[in-house]
């Protein structure tokens, strides 16, 4: 966690600024709190943790130091065996695709679908009986995007089953009217 002057879009101090530009470089995964939205927070972490300056970073809920400690970290290497690694897109996106044997990229979930190409193949998946997991699309901008080039799939929902990619909706209603739906979504083509 960085607790620092703005945003890491919008850092509000060159330090912070720095900061935010060392852990990126690194391909460090963090979150960020921006000590202007909360004085008391600003000043009672100042106590806590004896350190009167900001940016501060802490890494499993210690301390790790500001700007210069962080620098230090770099050059010694030290800090990337001590920051934990942002997961690179494309394994989170194959993580995402083999979540489950039967995955569905769409605007919304099972139980709420948020456009009618999303609501019409909910209805042929539920249809089947065949168990299948959801990834709301609108809930990840960066998943959003990146399946479309990793998959090189331009529209949304996207069906996959057992890693590979099925199709869109027009696929999934050619695959029902040629009964062959079923034997794709249990892996059997």
């Amino acid at each position: 966690m960085l607790f620092m002057k703005g945003s890491p879009r919008e850092p509000r101090c060159g330090f912070s600024k720095q900061m935010v530009e060392i852990l990126n470089k690194h391909g460090v995964a963090f979150s960020s709190f921006d000590i202007f939205s909360d004085e008391e927070v600003r000043q009672g972490l100042k106590t806590f943790s004896n350190w009167p300056t900001y940016p501060q970073l802490y890494v499993a809920g210690e301390l790790i130091g500001g700007l210069d400690i962080v620098k230090e970290l770099e050059a010694s290497g030290e800090l990337d065996t001590i920051c934990p690694k942002a997961q690179k897109l494309e394994d989170r996106l194959k993580s995402l695709i083999n979540k489950a044997p039967v995955m569905l990229f769409m605007k919304g979930s099972k139980q709420m679908a948020k456009c009618g190409f999303s609501k019409q193949i909910i209805e042929i998946m539920n249809s089947t009986g065949v168990d299948y997991e959801t990834f709301d699309i609108l809930e990840d901008e960066e998943v959003r995007q990146g399946l479309k080039s990793f998959s090189n799939w331009p529209t949304y929902p996207q069906l996959y089953v057992k890693g590979e990619l099925v199709g869109g909706l027009d696929i999934v209603k050619e695959l029902k009217e040629s009964g062959e739906l079923l034997p794709v979504l249990k892996g059997e083509n």
